[in-house]
Order: C-alpha cells, then sequence, then structure tokens
C-alpha cells in the first residue's frame, strides 16, 4: 500500500521549544511499515528540514500536494488557539490543522480512502462524525479504548527493548533519587498529589514546559532539556512517577515518558488509581499515597545496584513487551487491510 502519514512533530531530535513526544517512536513506526512493504508519503510539512535544518535519507519520502495514496493515517490534530485556528501567515501560525483539513476532505470523504484516526492525545470528541464512518477507525492509546476504538498503544521502539540489559541498568550510579521529565499540560492535579509532596524529602529534578508553578516553590524546576538529553536524565535517576492527565489515567493509556524511563533503568511509581497499571508497571511499583511515594523511593535506593534492583529493571521491561513498536505497526496495517474491504457510503462531512 501507498500509505499517506500526517503528523506535526519530528522524525530526528528536532528543535528545543516543541512538546513532540512523537520524535521517540515516530521512525520506529514508519520503519515498521516500509520494513513490511509499504509505501510511506508524509504529507504535512517537512520540520525536520525547515525548522531543524535536518536533511533526511531518501528512505523518506514527503509530499504538500495531494499524492496518489492508498490508505492514510493521521496522527491527530486538534485546535489550539493562538496557533493552528489562526490565519495563515500571522506570527505563530502552524498550518497543521488546516493541512489536515484539506488531507480530510480529499482522502477521507471525497475519496473514502482506508482512513485510521490515531487519537495520541485523547481529543478527538466522543461525537465526532468522523467515528461513524465506516472507512475510518479510530485508534487509542488506552488499554480500555472507548467504543468502536481499537487500541494502537504507545509504541516502544524495538531496539531500545532489545538493548536494554537490566544488571548494567542497575549497577549505573544513580544520584538522582527522582525526575520528572515532561510537560505541565493538564498534569496539575497528579503533580500537587505525587510529586510535590515527595519532592519535598527527597533530591529531585523536573525538567520540562512548566509555566504555572507558584503553588510549589520547593519543586526545582529546570526548564525543557534537549530531546537527546532526555535519557540522559533518566539514566541518572532512580525513580520518576507517572504523571497521567485524568483522560489517559481512567481508560489506562501511557505515553512515552514511561518507556523513556523504563529502558534508562529508572523506575516509574505508579498510582494505584491509574486504570489498567498492571498492563504496564509492576505491583512493587504502585503507590496509594504521597507517603507511599518516598517509601518506595527509599526502598530503591535501599536495593540500588543488587539483583532485586536488576529484577525490577526486567519485570518493567517484560511487561513493556506487548507495546513493542513493530507489533503496533502491525495492528495499525491490518486495520487498514480490514478497511479496505469496506464499501459503503460515507456520510456527508457536517464539521
Amino acid at each position: 500500500m501507498r500509505i499517506g502519514y500526517s503528523f506535526w512533530g519530528f522524525l530526528t531530535d528536532g528543535v528545543l521549544d516543541t512538546p513532540d513526544g512523537g520524535r521517540s517512536y515516530r521512525g520506529s513506526v514508519i520503519d515498521a511499515f516500509q520494513k513490511a512493504g509499504h509505501r510511506v508519503v508524509f504529507v504535512q510539512a517537512n520540520r525536520d528540514l525547515i525548522e531543524a535544518g535536518a536533511d533526511l535519507p531518501g528512505i523518506y519520502r514527503f509530499d504538500d500536494g495531494l499524492p496518489e495514496l492508498d490508505a492514510i493515517i493521521y496522527e491527530w490534530r486538534w485546535p489550539l488557539p493562538g496557533r493552528n485556528t489562526t490565519a495563515c501567515g500571522l506570527p505563530g501560525h502552524t498550518c497543521d490543522l488546516h493541512r489536515q483539513q484539506q488531507l480530510l476532505d480529499h482522502y477521507t470523504y471525497g475519496r473514502r480512502l482506508p482512513t485510521i484516526i490515531w487519537d495520541q492525545d485523547r481529543q478527538l470528541p466522543a461525537g465526532d462524525l468522523l467515528r461513524t464512518c465506516p472507512n475510518v477507525r479510530v485508534a487509542d492509546y488506552a488499554v480500555h479504548p472507548g467504543p468502536g476504538a481499537i487500541t494502537v498503544t504507545c509504541p516502544i521502539p524495538d531496539h531500545l527493548l532489545d538493548t536494554a540489559d537490566p544488571d548494567q541498568l542497575a549497577r549505573l550510579p544513580r544520584p538522582l533519587p527522582l525526575v520528572y521529565v515532561g510537560n505541565q499540560y493538564d498534569r496539575d492535579d497528579a503533580f500537587g498529589r505525587w510529586f510535590a509532596p515527595a519532592a519535598a524529602q527527597v533530591t529531585h529534578r523536573v525538567a520540562g514546559k512548566w509555566t504555572n508553578t507558584s503553588a510549589w516553590p520547593h519543586v526545582q524546576f529546570t526548564g525543557r532539556v534537549g530531546f537527546a538529553d532526555v535519557a540522559t536524565l533518566h539514566s541518572q535517576a532512580l525513580t520518576t512517577v507517572l504523571l497521567m492527565p485524568e483522560r489517559y489515567r481512567t481508560v489506562g493509556a501511557f505515553g512515552s515518558r514511561l518507556f523513556e524511563s523504563v529502558t534508562c533503568g529508572c523506575l516509574p511509581l505508579t498510582p494505584a488509581d491509574v486504570t489498567g497499571a498492571d498492563a504496564f508497571t509492576p505491583p512493587e511499583l504502585r503507590v496509594r499515597a504521597a507517603d507511599e511515594v518516598v517509601d518506595r523511593i527509599r526502598w530503591i535506593a535501599g536495593i540500588a545496584g543488587t539483583d532485586e534492583h536488576a529484577a525490577l529493571i526486567r519485570a518493567c521491561l517484560d511487561l513493556l513487551n506487548p507495546y513493542r513498536a513493530s507489533r503496533q505497526a502491525a495492528v495499525l496495517i491490518a486495520a487498514l487491510h480490514d478497511l479496505a474491504g469496506v464499501d459503503r457510503p460515507v456520510p456527508s462531512r457536517s464539521r
């Protein structure tokens, strides 16, 4: 198949001032598509070249027109006031939403191509007409997705799991007991409940874009770091805490911060009220109160470098095996093949 792929982000390390977590896995999914014999065409702007000055090898093709395709996958974009909702050409405008609508009109509604809406940030409204189109499947990170959606979790690059050595990771010096690498977006409640109280008792660092921090004057916020520095930070830290927005917490959805930390040996303490947590973290890392976060950190510090520590890292890695990028790519391809047999009219667009 010739698969159009719409994403607003990077395949390289990109630039510092961007929330694009997809850099850590996107390339591995595309490579899995192409390894399976499919041709992928990127149909949004080449931000790697335009913004980061990175000229990607010829195995990748970008096309900002309307190329001939057999199917299309969207990493779903949604309105961000002041950014992609403004007029083209205005300062600060990004054209991802306008381009996505053009692609939807041409390929999904007009040509009725097999379409996957990969709603990675869980922003597609429950009543959106796209959910009723017979040539469309909505893919969701959630272990427990909504009606009609399929689960395609945050993909973990196979090579990260294949090369992670629990014994070596356990032996690394880890001077930082607690770290969080990620942005503030919709995480205030979880941060105030789980991370901030622990930060009052242990050495820590928070790296990312956090603009409203007055409620936590004792927390060490150090700003955004380059994408390549994320692994370095996790490799120096003993633990992190999974801080999920409510729309993730209640359905068992996890993002890239889980595997980015685990594959570096940084153990993810997981609030016990996260739905489906047993599918991706071991019970030893569940916490039921803020005091337990500190207790777990001190316990792990006490076993650091031992066989018990290595076994705990190994347990985390084993739980992530089902979420390999190769397996998630296979789910997406199977869904496109299934949709290719659909021959029913698409409802008229009403947006």
